[in-house]
């Protein structure tokens, strides 16, 4: 069996030993259907309202692509300009922890204030979620470089540019690579925390709606498409990042 297909099959294994015991754990506690409906009750759920769900998964999808690719490139070209600027590293990174400190969650209904209940908003708490993490990783990698081939550069007189381009970036892909991994998983969340602030349309839209008409069915039919998002997306980005980092082997 190839690795594609061993993985595949452990991947369903555990899908249908935690729907197992969803299943179980339903019936055993006799629990009612608004407190946690059964597997069977979410996918029927799932199919009469498909194009309904079909729908705000597209809004979100879109709030998350959009978010990771601006989130990753401010990240990285920040990066970029604290490794090569120790002014910057004295003024800008401080401010970077100090963002940390705030809680991010907390920013959501201030945005929505300043952007509307439309897409902005959603994107941009998408990218305050993962832009440290990448930029920090990406920084890391890059003030990591090995002293070995830094000595070598300076020997082959290397300028500073074709130092980072061709030496210090490609030994920091690796951490970029585990920033984006991150980054994979944490963009959906602030896409969702926006849509729970404020928002018309969307996944978490979508789920508050479903709660407050006490269609729990719906919630968890809705809470299961952007899990398998979010699972398909890290796993894209894990491809992709595979592909990037194996050019250095």
């Amino acid at each position: 069996m190839s690795p594609l297909m061993t993985r595949i099959a452990v991947s369903a294994a555990i899908t249908a030993l935690l729907l197992g015991l969803w299943h179980t754990l339903v019936v055993l506690a006799d629990l009612p259907p608004f407190i946690l409906p059964s597997p069977w009750r979410v996918a029927t759920a799932l199919w009469s309202n498909a194009g309904l769900i079909a729908r705000n998964a597209w809004v979100t999808l879109t709030e998350v692509l959009i978010g990771l690719v601006l989130g990753a490139s401010l990240g990285a070209a920040t990066a970029l300009w604290l490794a090569v600027s120790p002014m910057a590293r004295v003024l800008i990174r401080p401010a970077l922890v100090l963002t940390q400190a705030l809680p991010v969650f907390a920013l959501a209904p201030i945005l929505t204030l300043w952007l509307g209940y439309g897409l902005w908003s959603k994107v941009l708490m998408a990218i305050l979620i993962i832009y440290f993490p990448v930029a920090s990783a990406f920084f890391d990698g890059l003030m990591q470089t090995p002293r070995g081939w830094l000595d070598l550069a300076q020997a082959m007189q290397a300028t500073r540019s074709r130092t980072l381009w061709r030496i210090r970036v490609p030994a920091a892909l690796p951490s970029l690579a585990s920033g984006l991994r991150l980054a994979a998983v944490y963009a959906p969340i602030g896409a969702i925390i926006g849509e729970w602030v404020g928002a018309s349309k969307g996944l978490g839209y979508l789920m508050l709606l479903a709660n407050g008409r006490a269609k729990i069915d719906l919630m968890f039919a809705a809470l299961v498409v952007l899990a398998t998002m979010t699972l398909l997306l890290h796993r894209a980005v894990g491809w992709a990042c595979d592909r990037m980092t194996a050019r250095l082997d």
